[in-house]
């Protein structure tokens, strides 16, 4: 499927160059999304802080500072309706709910399932704020 975010913009916060570097590729050629990256949980929570246009967030768990959780709290503190995918490679039951708890919109576990990550962002994209649920 074919996806048109040129419109759109994600923040992707990953401390790993490496993959931040291959969703970077796979974002851009297959979406054309506007991206912005921050390696770290703090420099996630200040480009919030400063930058209005950003659509959606693709936040790792495991950074160095501020975890990807504590990020989560403090962007969705200031943007409660900034739709928000957690990456991890953890796939227990307690990282879902924790998840929840914090007020993200989908988890997705690593490695990355590019489809169904197109999947999720599309249907957070398209969704008005008031009408969004969980979507593991």
């Amino acid at each position: 499927m074919d996806y048109n975010w040129q419109n759109y913009t994600v923040l992707i916060v990953e401390d790993d160059e490496i993959c931040y570097k291959y969703i970077e590729l796979v974002l851009s050629r297959k979406t054309g999304i506007n991206i912005i990256w921050a390696a770290t949980g703090k420099e996630a929570v200040d480009y919030c802080k400063v930058y209005d246009h950003i659509d959606i967030v693709l936040m790792d768990i495991q950074l160095p500072g501020i975890n990807g959780y504590d990020a989560t709290r403090q962007i969705k503190s200031g943007k409660p309706n900034l739709p928000v995918i957690i990456q991890s490679a953890n796939t227990l039951n307690e990282e879902l709910e924790k998840c929840i708890d914090i007020g993200c919109e989908a988890y997705v576990t690593k490695p990355i399932d590019i489809s169904l990550l197109f999947q999720k962002m599309d249907s957070l994209l398209n969704t008005v704020p008031s009408n969004r649920i969980f979507i593991k």
